[in-house]
């Protein structure tokens, strides 16, 4: 595997800052649930439900940098005991608030992926969504998230592919050209981006059987999230307003987007 690159200037402190924004309507943060969890969700159900047959009943599951607790919440109504862990105290804070409020049981935990503070064996299922791409140290994290995995236990993860076309998408157009513009500068840098055959090296690595890669696409055309992207950045239309347009589903192309498992 290539040796990791981090890149000037990534700006992870944005999810810190932004911390109580995650359950707003009209936030950045908020939109990723509309657009992203339903593809995430619905591929981790397929796979862990119909396909590995698991009963989430009595069993752990855990999400690596859960932010304000989006996609952790559904976790939890999938079933499975849940926890949640990342590094930004504003996030989980507003994580546990939202999720006392919905009458939901996650055990929230502040810490990063490279240190994972549970005993090894600890959870049968482990997420880490839109994630990989952020941590400086990939394969600490992967180490980790291998440890805390009991025999058995199934890994869900997606994250972004290193290509030009990634380039243009996700680091061009989302965040530095204005006309389209819906993310700072420095949310991901295209650099930290990983390329399906170098997670599965560092899967093998670290005793994770890779089972599947899916890609992940708008499920709209191009010319017409360039449309929305231009309304949103002049003020014609919210972050709600383009959620309730975009919503991303599975695809071949991985060029972008793609999600997958493993199994240790």
């Amino acid at each position: 595997m290539r040796k990791r690159n981090s890149g000037p200037g990534i700006n992870n402190a944005f999810y810190d800052i932004q911390g109580d924004t995650w359950w707003q309507p009209d936030s950045a943060l908020q939109q990723m649930k509309p657009v992203f969890n339903p593809v995430r969700v619905g591929y981790a159900k397929r796979i862990l439900f119909a396909d590995l047959k698991i009963d989430p009943l009595g069993k752990r599951a855990l999400e690596v940098g859960c932010g304000g607790g989006i996609l952790c919440e559904e976790i939890a109504r999938l079933g499975f005991d849940a926890a949640g862990i990342d590094p930004s105290e504003s996030s989980l804070r507003t994580a546990f608030d939202h999720a006392r409020a919905g009458g939901l049981e996650i055990r929230y935990v502040r810490g990063t992926g490279e240190s994972l503070p549970f005993p090894a064996d600890s959870f049968d299922v482990v997420f880490c969504c839109d994630v990989l791409e952020h941590v400086r140290d990939l394969a600490g994290v992967v180490s980790e998230i291998a440890r805390v995995l009991k025999s058995g236990g199934v890994f869900c993860y997606d994250t972004f592919n290193r290509t030009l076309i990634s380039k243009l998408a996700a680091i061009k157009i989302c965040q530095e050209w204005k006309r389209w513009a819906l993310l700072p500068r420095g949310l991901h840098v295209w650099t930290m981006f990983i390329k399906p055959r170098e997670l599965r090296s560092l899967l093998q690595e670290n005793r994770l059987l890779w089972k599947d890669h899916q890609g992940i696409k708008p499920d709209i055309s191009v010319p017409r999230i360039l449309r929305y992207l231009r309304l949103r950045a002049g003020g014609r239309m919210s972050y709600r307003d383009l959620g309730e347009k975009i919503q991303m589903i599975e695809g071949r192309s991985k060029a972008v987007l793609y999600m997958g498992y493993a199994i240790k």
